[in-house]
């Protein structure tokens, strides 16, 4: 498979599920602000610390407010990483490698960007309509991922498409979860309060790990979440478990499992090592911000070399 070929599938796969993710995190943040004091700031401002994007907003607003961050992470041109532009660039990527996905996916994608055209040449995202748009842009994602991995051959591409898929969704795992510890709880005095336990629902939602989470521990608890969400390796969205999906795909691509035949394998698996012998207590002591921060910086290390191993290799040939 040509590297940019390559390229195109796994970014393809990135914009749709950090689409997804995104959704995922406004669906929750609204619904959370129904319970909470009427403070927007505090509410709003680490939905947008999550992504990232902290200080492009702060170039583009002088405040934070509920409309305001909802339209910069839904429908902002301006925002590289809003909803629009993710889904846009996905079907651009989608376009470009026609000939290597299906016709369902192909169609799947499409309805998704008039979705997101039509929301913004309307700008309907008031609270009514925007849970609307959120919960459609979710099911249409998971519409896609289900019609890859039913429809889609497992060759080249199949495991370049689930590698950028599985990368961005541990960064975004890492990052809901540093949100909750670095911004979110502003005093030691509110751990374990009602409050604390909103939050902490909510972050379980927000991934999807509420249900899975309740089955396999049942009471909330800072440490056992922490823990389920980075260390599980059952559970799709934790951290470990998406690097162990990672790993597998590289192995294929790689051809070898023994030892590693690219710097890539040797970070991701590196990586991957470390988290299977972390002890949860450890992590909390040492420091959970500092802890996610450096698995934030890793796994950028990891996507830029996946790029010079991968994608790059066309242009010294």
């Amino acid at each position: 498979m040509l590297g940019r070929v390559a390229n195109t599938i796994y970014w393809m796969n990135r914009y749709l599920e950090r689409a997804e993710n995104y959704a995922r995190f406004m669906d929750v943040n609204y619904n959370l602000s129904l319970e909470l004091p009427p403070n927007e700031e505090q509410q709003w401002k680490p939905l947008v610390v999550i992504t990232g994007d902290w200080e492009l907003y702060e170039s583009l607003h002088s405040k934070v407010e509920k409309n305001k961050v909802n339209f910069f992470l839904a429908l902002d041109e301006n925002n590289p990483n809003s909803i629009y532009n993710c889904i846009s660039l996905a079907r651009e990527n989608a376009r470009a490698v026609r000939p290597e996905i299906t016709k369902e996916i192909w169609e799947q994608i499409n309805a998704l960007y008039f979705l997101v055209k039509e929301a913004l040449e309307q700008k309907r995202l008031d609270d009514k309509e925007l849970r609307g748009f959120l919960t459609e842009i979710k099911n249409g994602c998971q519409l896609v991922y289900g019609m890859y991995d039913s429809t889609i051959s497992r060759n080249e591409g199949w495991d370049f498409g689930k590698l950028g898929q599985v990368i961005e969704r541990a960064d975004k795992t890492s990052r809901v979860l540093d949100a909750k510890y670095h911004l979110l709880l502003h005093s030691p005095a509110k751990v374990g309060s009602s409050l604390d336990l909103i939050q902490w629902a909510a972050l379980l939602k927000s991934v999807s790990a509420y249900d899975m989470y309740r089955k396999k521990y049942g009471k909330l608890t800072p440490s056992s979440i922490a823990e389920f969400l980075i260390l599980d390796t059952q559970f799709p969205r934790s951290i470990l478990a998406c690097l162990i999906s990672a790993e597998k795909s590289l192995i294929t691509l790689c051809g070898s499992s023994v030892g590693f035949s690219n710097i890539a394998q040797k970070q991701l698996g590196a990586l991957k090592s470390q988290l299977e012998y972390d002890d949860i207590n450890d992590i909390i002591s040492q420091g959970m911000h500092e802890y996610l921060n450096d698995i934030q910086l890793r796994l950028n290390e990891i996507s830029s070399s996946i790029y010079n191993s991968f994608f790059d290799i066309e242009i010294h040939v």
